[in-house]
């Protein structure tokens, strides 16, 4: 499974520079007025993970392939998005379908970009896009409404459920509430799948900063700036920074990120953040022919792995061969894990850990 993360935010506030950024590209144009960015622009990326050179240097395979994000870039929203301004509409169906969204807002302050409300105020850029979020949601749900009214008066028990669910849910959105806010059941998560709901999706907040500021800066002082829940990550970026750094060798990147006392880049902690929110986790395939990273769900069973690279792995599994990847390094390969006692045979009840290199038996 790859990562699908949507970027929204007002414009200029620097969402195509950290797009470009993150992505190393120069694919969305980035200048000093509202709607520059017109067509969603999309990116993928790797997902840094040093382990998948150190099992290369044992294995020696023929290729390396690590797991990936896709970054959707889509045009500043402003006031009224939801009911069309700025195109704002056509805008926000670019990111129904991500996994996440990432708002990003503006921090730092720089008299030759403008502001498109003439001052930096962190919460109040916050609160209008997710105004618009929200008002472009209780559209869909209004929607569906008109439908399932219908429907709840025919008698049948589960359309009439779905029905008070959708009012139930309206009612918390009229009083500013985003879906992922509300204690919803698993099944009624279920219920409202179809529906691609914006603010039902996980929410993270990127700031982006002054290039002088980001690296001493506080993330609790900024979540209280921002106005924000303790359920929603905060991720201080330079997007300045991280467009310097494209030109950057890995030794020359390092230094320039600790003289401004930073371990990482941006991109390395946006994506661990959102492994993290999301609740995914890595497991490696390793063999001649390639080493591999793929994405899976905290507590998937192997089966559910398996079919991450392939339905009939899933269908027809019968077991996995199993070895931590501790375990794999110090054994110097699987050989040697198998002459120690460390690889292991699991089957279906198998709960895959981060970093187990797994190989799949099945059955055509």
């Amino acid at each position: 499974m790859s990562l699908y993360i949507g970027i929204v935010g007002l414009p200029n506030v620097g969402k195509s520079t950290l797009f470009n950024a993150l992505t190393k590209s120069k694919s969305a144009q980035a200048a000093n007025y509202p709607f520059c960015t017109i067509d969603p622009n999309v990116g993928v990326v790797e997902v840094p993970d040093n382990r998948l050179q150190k099992l290369a240097k044992i294995v020696q395979p023929e290729k390396i392939l690590p797991a990936t994000v896709e970054f959707v870039d889509i045009a500043g929203l402003v006031e009224g998005a939801s009911k069309g301004e700025g195109l704002g509409n056509q805008f926000l169906s670019h990111i129904r379908q991500c996994d996440a969204i990432a708002q990003v807002v503006r921090h730092f302050k720089d008299n030759d970009v403008t502001h498109v409300h003439e001052s930096v105020n962190p919460k109040h850029d916050r609160e209008i896009i997710e105004s618009e979020l929200l008002l472009a949601d209780l559209q869909t749900i209004e929607n569906r409404m008109k439908k399932s009214a219908g429907e709840a008066r025919s008698g049948d028990k589960a359309k009439k459920l779905y029905h008070d669910l959708l009012m139930r849910i309206k009612n918390e959105m009229e009083s500013g509430v985003l879906v992922s806010q509300l204690d919803l059941t698993y099944e009624e998560k279920l219920m409202l799948k179809d529906l691609h709901l914006i603010t039902a999706k996980p929410l993270m907040y990127i700031v982006n900063m002054d290039e002088s500021e980001v690296g001493s800066a506080d993330v609790e002082e900024l979540r209280n700036e921002l106005g924000a829940s303790k359920q929603n990550k905060i991720i201080p970026i330079s997007a300045k920074v991280e467009s310097e750094l494209i030109d950057f060798n890995e030794e020359e990147a390092q230094e320039f990120l600790n003289d401004l006392g930073l371990k990482e880049t941006g991109l390395n902690r946006l994506i661990k953040e959102a492994y993290d929110l999301l609740g995914l986790q890595t497991y490696f395939t390793a063999g001649v022919k390639e080493v591999r990273a793929w994405t899976i769900k905290k507590g998937a069973s192997a089966p559910h792995a398996a079919g991450v690279i392939h339905t009939d792995f899933q269908e027809g599994f019968i077991r996995a061969e199993v070895t931590s990847y501790q375990d794999f390094i110090d054994c110097k390969g699987e050989a040697g894990a198998k002459e120690q006692g460390k690889l292991r045979l699991e089957g279906k009840e198998y709960i895959v850990q981060d970093g187990d290199i797994m190989h799949f038996r099945f059955s055509n």
